[in-house]
């Protein structure tokens, strides 16, 4: 019964994002780099937290401080690998072997990142809940709750699908200067981890995370350029076609119509 409860939780929380890897990322070994890379950022971000942490004795008591000093280092880290990506994007364009989508496309790369700080955040989070899920002992034998594996399971699942989230609409507020929307990230990211505090209240909590996951995953739907008419695309499996990639695709066709008049000048001329 354990190892069913170990699988089953397990699959709950990293089977959406397994799944969003396996279709979206794994194909294309430049957006697997930037997923492992930015879950090395969050691993930074934790480590700053970490040292914060144990500097501060007197407030080692106290959980909401550590939680908030973590999220706000999540954020800083975040906008620090913004910056790295903004200063490689040069090399990026040479080593992607003419794929000049994931440099183009500003939300892929905004995609990738999130999903990196999801994973790990949510691996981080469940780890040590799993290796307990294996057995000897179940939970519920004291009065504890008895949903607590599968709870945790369900936050880690809503968290991961944040930062996913959280990722588009940070870079999306960077790029364009819409500071509002950052503050919403930052806001949202501490309601969403704070309220995590009032746990065994799952009641309470696990309703309201996901109502934050919910509007944010909205939010960044309609900040990407979602609309109805990609939802429909989607399910028929056909592709869109944006704006930024009509002026790309103008660009390509108007560099072949230049290569091949000069090539025709040049015929002419011999």
């Amino acid at each position: 019964m354990t190892v069913a409860e170990f699988f089953g939780c397990g699959l709950i929380a990293f089977g959406p994002p397994v799944s969003m890897f396996a279709l979206t990322i794994a194909h294309d070994p430049i957006r697997t780099i930037m997923l492992v890379a930015s879950a090395f950022f969050w691993l930074l971000a934790l480590l700053f937290s970490s040292i914060l942490y144990c500097a501060v004795v007197q407030l080692q008591d106290t959980l909401a401080f550590g939680l908030v000093f973590s999220v706000l280092f999540q954020e800083l880290f975040r906008f620090l690998w913004f910056l790295l990506i903004q200063k490689a994007e040069g090399g990026l364009k040479k080593v992607s072997d003419g794929n000049v989508q994931i440099v183009e496309n500003k939300h892929i790369l905004a995609y990738v990142s999130g999903l990196g700080f999801g994973v790990i955040s949510g691996a981080f989070s469940l780890v040590n809940v799993l290796a307990d899920m294996t057995g000897p002992g179940t939970i519920g034998l004291f009065h504890d709750p008895q949903n607590f594996f599968v709870a945790s399971a369900v936050t880690s699942l809503a968290f991961v699908l944040l930062h996913v989230f959280w990722g588009i609409l940070f870079f999306n507020a960077i790029h364009r200067r819409v500071y509002l929307q950052l503050a919403y990230v930052i806001l949202c990211h501490l309601l969403a981890s704070c309220i995590t505090l009032l746990n065994p209240r799952y009641s309470i909590t696990l309703p309201t995370v996901w109502i934050l996951t919910v509007l944010s995953g909205v939010f960044a739907f309609i900040v990407a350029g979602g609309s109805h008419r990609t939802i429909q695309a989607a399910i028929k499996g056909t592709t869109t076609i944006t704006s930024s990639t009509r002026v790309l695709e103008v660009n390509v066709n108007e560099g072949a119509d230049n290569s091949s008049s000069a090539a025709l000048l040049s015929a002419e001329r011999s």
